[in-house]
């Protein structure tokens, strides 16, 4: 493990987007010259004031102020895919499973089955809390070939359910502010799914989005207060919101080709966060960005463990 700091280094250049359904003008801004390799998975730390992310393939949890610049890391034997806040800690999905860790400064504890340990070629990715204190939690297969990634569902008492497989990278979980609906993706397929959530199980599955191939894939995403889903379109180079109904009713252009992740922060909700992943060529790749909307995001709720 090691903990480190990186300054803060503001880009001379932005993307914006006219949103069409309501005419404001949306600007994509650098905010952290991250260069991460693989930054993803970012969360609002609410009474922190904090931004959380991680760079998976350098195995690292990072923690971002945006008022002061200062960027803190840690690193970790196993990758972290994404990760929950505890109303003391962090819940974190690793290479082979969940762990607890206590403090920025603690060792993380294993915590349930470690369901992937033996799989070399599958670590979890991607995750979200449920408005019952219950993670949500996707894999990858690496090799892109088996197909046998899947969602598992992290219970407060440690108890690791398989929900659904059959799937290459697993990504994109999200609830509506209400819980009644779940959204997440199999990247791959350019496909986003959507399910009623009805007394606390997944139902109802069908297609929300299908994106053409070649126009960017869906990754990361979250959902705003009115319902709409926002989604980081890897290879695509810009964030899209969709609907309730599934139609994609603005995009917010990014100078970078591979976003990850998009999360709403700040004290109101309204300022967006997107992580990004490195490619040769685009030197703001890897870094951080954000912009201002005008509906408020949900908020994420803790793990109850």
């Amino acid at each position: 493990m090691s903990l480190d700091h990186r300054p803060l280094l503001f880009a001379a250049e932005e993307a914006e987007f006219t949103f069409p359904s309501r005419g404001s003008r949306l600007h994509a801004e650098l905010i952290l010259d991250a260069r991460a390799e693989l930054g993803e998975g970012p969360r609002w730390h609410a009474s922190e004031r904090r931004l959380y992310w991680v760079d998976i393939a350098r195995k690292e949890l990072h923690r971002f102020d945006p008022e002061t610049g200062a960027d803190q890391r840690r690193t970790f034997d196993q990758p972290v895919g994404c990760f929950a806040f505890r109303r003391s800690g962090l819940l974190l999905a690793m290479k082979d499973g969940f762990a607890t860790l206590d403090g920025w400064d603690a060792e993380p504890e294993p915590f349930g089955e470690q369901v992937l340990a033996g799989k070399e070629d599958y670590r979890f990715n991607d995750g979200r809390t449920d408005p019952w204190g219950r993670f949500w939690a996707g894999s990858v297969d690496t090799t892109k070939q088996t197909g046998e990634a899947a969602l598992y569902r992290l219970d407060p008492d440690g108890r690791v359910t398989w929900i659904e497989g059959e799937m290459l990278t697993c990504n994109g979980a999200a609830f509506t502010a209400d819980g009644g609906r779940f959204a997440h993706a199999n990247t791959p397929s350019h496909a986003l799914r959507i399910y009623d959530v009805i007394d606390r199980k997944l139902v109802n599955r069908r297609t929300f989005h299908q994106w053409p191939i070649g126009e960017g894939r869906p990754d990361g995403g979250s959902f705003d207060m009115e319902g709409h889903y926002w989604s980081a379109l890897y290879d695509g180079g810009r964030i899209a919101r969709l609907s309730p109904a599934g139609e994609v009713v603005g995009e917010v252009a990014l100078p970078v080709s591979r976003p990850t992740m998009i999360v709403f922060g700040g004290d109101d909700r309204r300022t967006a966060f997107v992580t990004s992943a490195r490619k040769e060529g685009e030197p703001q790749s890897g870094g951080i960005f954000s912009f201002r909307v005008d509906v408020p995001g949900v908020p994420e709720w803790p793990f109850a463990h």
